[in-house]
Order: structure tokens, then C-alpha cells, then sequence
């Protein structure tokens, strides 16, 4: 079963996922921003979220008794006497240990404390933590709800036996849990990356079209969606500082393309600015 209470700490699209994923399987979370404004927005969408599963005959209650599992509060404070607190800010490591901090300050010395980081390494998040023994990677798919995989994530300080009861969470929410070991982009970022940036080269080298490049791995390979697609969906932007992350801990074979470069320069930013390898001006 899911924690009592379920904290989630940035109201992005990342951590609204996994707000609604919560609430899908009956959990009851609080979802923490920086102000009441931003809070309030949060909440909304996962609120929108909630009734696009009622409409599709995925909530198992009424919205209105979902939706009264959810708080929006504001700030790290606000998230004491929560068993499970789960990280999810943009990937900048400063901020990142930043919030952990305050995290670490305002939490029960029991609760669980968990990252969404899709490639910076646990271990040194887990400095900023004052019991790093009860901290570990949660790396949730976008879209959340949807995605059918938790990578989560162990340090050399996480206490044994955790992982195993993050597998029981995941399982909760209908998920399948992997176990990796902290190490540069773990299991998932790691292989995608190298797949998306290959991608990206051979568009640059004229290979082939972006639509055929991706069919070739679809159709050929039976990805559910092709590396380029799946960059627009990420978001150019996190590919490329994932990539730089991963070329100065794992070498130049990571080195990011001059097209990714330049497009995240133009402001193709992929789905989330209408134009990336593809354009989404006309998709919902």
C-alpha cells in the first residue's frame, strides 16, 4: 500500500504526476511550491488530470472525494508528518540540494526522502540530507500515470531494506520497480540518451528524416515512441543537460550534437514551446 501521506515537493509536470499517480491508487498527498499563487496552479492541474481519468473510467471514486485527498501547501515546512516526501524540482543540483536540505531540517527523523532525478547522482544529493540512510532515487516516467516504470535508485548510504519498500509503493501505484545502483544517468537516461543523441547526429548527417528515423525504431524495433519524438516529449533543454551532465562523468561518447545545441538556442524546445524536432503548434 501507499504511504499514509504522500509529500511532493514541486508542481511541474513531473511532480503533478506523481501527485495524481498518489491519488489514483488512494493515497493521500500533500503537494508543496514556492507561494499560495504557484500552489494553487498546481493543484488545478492535478485536479484536471483527475477528471480526464474519470472521463476515461480510471477513477475508482468520485472526483470530488479524490480530489479531497489533495492538499496544495507552500514550501518545504509545510510537508512535516509526511512518511514519504518525493523531490521534484527542475534538475539543477544546487537547487535540488537546496530543497533536500530544508527537507531534511523539517521532516520526522523517520520519514523517507526521495529524488526524482532522472541522471545526478544520489550519493551526492544525499549530503545535503541529515540521515542519508533514509533517502533514495524515485526516477518516475513522464507521463506518470501512464508510464509503466520506477527506477528507483540506492546509494551506498541507503539503508537496507529501503529499496524494497519504495518496490511495495511502486507497486501500489500499478507500477514495476527496477533497482539500480547510483552511477551516471542509472539505468534508464543512460541507454536513452545514447539512443536520442545518435538520433539527433544522424539527422544532422542527413541520414534520414526525423519522422523516418523514428519509424525505423518503432516499426523495426517496436519502441513504443522514436528517439527524436521521445526528445521532443522530454524536452530538448533536459536532453541537453543530461547529456552534459553525462559527458563530464562518463566521457565524450555523451558529448551533446551542435544541433541540440543550437535548437535549445533557438528556443526549440520540443512539445513545450511548439517546435523541436517536430511541430506540436496543432497537437493538443
Amino acid at each position: 500500500m501507499t504511504p499514509e501521506l504522500t509529500g511532493v515537493l514541486g508542481g511541474g509536470r513531473m511532480g503533478v504526476g506523481i501527485a495524481h499517480a498518489f491519488l489514483l491508487a488512494g493515497g493521500t498527498v500533500r503537494l508543496a511550491e514556492v507561494d499560495a499563487g504557484t500552489a494553487e496552479a498546481a493543484r488545478a492541474r492535478v485536479a484536471r488530470a483527475v477528471e480526464a481519468s474519470a472521463e476515461r473510467g480510471k477513477l475508482g471514486a468520485p472526483v470530488p472525494d479524490v480530489l479531497a485527498r489533495l492538499e496544495a501547501t507552500v514550501g518545504p515546512d509545510s510537508l512535516a508528518g509526511c512518511d514519504l516526501v518525493i523531490e521534484a524540482v527542475p534538475e539543477d543540483p544546487a537547487l535540488k540540494a537546496r530543497v533536500l536540505g530544508a527537507l531534511s531540517a523539517a521532516l520526522s527523523p523517520d520519514a523517507t526522502i526521495a529524488t526524482n532525478t532522472s541522471s545526478l547522482s544520489v550519493g551526492e544529493l544525499a549530503n545535503a540530507i541529515d540521515r542519508p540512510e533514509r533517502f533514495l532515487g524515485l526516477h518516475f516516467f513522464n507521463p506518470v500515470p501512464a508510464s509503466a516504470l520506477v527506477e528507483i535508485v540506492t546509494g551506498e548510504r541507503t539503508a537496507p531494506g529501503l529499496a524494497d519498500r519504495a518496490g511495495d509503493w511502486v507497486r501500489a501505484l500499478g507500477k514495476t520497480p527496477i533497482v539500480v545502483r547510483d552511477s551516471p544517468g542509472f539505468a534508464s537516461s543512460r541507454l536513452g540518451v545514447a539512443l536520442g543523441l545518435e538520433a539527433i547526429r544522424m539527422v544532422a548527417e542527413g541520414v534520414a528524416s526525423p519522422e523516418d528515423i523514428d519509424a525505423a525504431m518503432t516499426l523495426g524495433y517496436k519502441h513504443p515512441v522514436g528517439p527524436l519524438r521521445l526528445t521532443d516529449l522530454v524536452g530538448l533543454d533536459v536532453r541537453l543537460g543530461i547529456a552534459e551532465y553525462l559527458a563530464s562523468t562518463l566521457g565524450e561518447r555523451f558529448a551533446p550534437p551542435a544541433l541540440l545545441r543550437e535548437k535549445v538556442a533557438r528556443g526549440e524546445l520540443g512539445r513545450k514551446s511548439g517546435r523541436g524536432f517536430y511541430s506540436w503548434d496543432d497537437t493538443p
